[in-house]
């Protein structure tokens, strides 16, 4: 499996399809697996680049300590690592964090900026429900945590089926890599001193910024003004659609990367 080391962590990535590279980052809690309900699909258009950051997945050590200009750090040494010069880069929740101060402290390795369910900061309400997740992660049963985080990141209709949300629940608890207690708590922190909102006016990547409207965590209202926020953004409400829509709803997810991104006509 591919790996390479930097600043003393050893960063897991995957590669996937062919064409213009599209780099993806996961949010809290989230490794490349994500993105899998949207991978095929995008992999079909794209050169994929998939990392999982630190505290999360393959990478390790798993209890490294981070913050976001950390994780920003990895995803540019990883593109220095491919040879890759210019790149989309894609972000969801955290993994917004995450891209966007890539493309305010590397403007030239970013080409197009998707930035999902994200902010520039976190509100006090937010930083104490992470807080909370982490310290029930370490206290709690896997699937009772995993259910409660499902109120909080996926949409009303999903709960209507028991079946699904039992399959779901079952994948999570016994995924094979999972997120230790610290790794969990020191994603936590980094969030809550991550501010980039004096800085956004200078972002150069024409930037989409996708919201859905029953966002619990980032609102419709919240993340309209933040893409207002940006030089060059186009905001989209995806209707219907929770914090987690890039894996509940994949289809509508990759249509809007991949129209977002593609190439100019000729």
């Amino acid at each position: 499996m591919p790996t390479f080391r930097h600043d003393d962590v050893d960063i897991y990535y995957e590669l996937a399809g062919s064409g213009k590279p599209l780099l993806l980052i996961a949010g809290l809690a989230s490794d490349q697996a994500f993105w899998q309900p949207s991978r095929d699909a995008l992999a079909g258009e794209r050169q994929l680049i998939l990392v999982d950051n630190r505290g999360t997945g393959r990478t390790t050590p798993a209890d490294v300590a981070t913050s976001i200009a950390d994780m920003a750090g990895d995803c540019a040494a990883l593109l220095a690592h491919l040879k890759l010069s210019r790149v989309d880069v894609a972000g969801h929740s955290m993994g917004g964090m995450i891209a966007q101060e890539l493309a305010l402290r590397a403007p030239d390795l970013v080409d197009r900026l998707v930035l999902a369910s994200t902010a520039p900061a976190v509100n006090a309400r937010n930083n104490d429900l992470f807080a909370s997740w982490a310290t029930l992660f370490a206290q709690i049963d896997r699937r009772a945590w995993f259910r409660n985080l499902y109120f909080w990141v996926l949409s009303t209709r999903f709960f209507a089926s028991p079946k699904t949300v039992d399959a779901l629940l079952t994948l999570a608890a016994t995924y094979p890599y999972q997120q230790t207690a610290v790794a969990l708590r020191n994603q936590v922190d980094a969030i809550a001193r991550f501010d980039v909102s004096a800085r956004l006016s200078s972002l150069t990547a024409r930037t989409l910024v996708l919201a859905g409207t029953e966002d619990l965590l980032f609102p419709i209202a919240e993340a309209a003004a933040f893409a207002k926020s940006i030089p060059h953004a186009t905001f989209v409400a995806v209707e219907g659609a929770a914090h987690s829509f890039p894996a509940e709803s994949p289809e509508e997810f990759t249509r809007q990367v991949l129209r977002f991104t593609a190439p100019p006509a000729a």
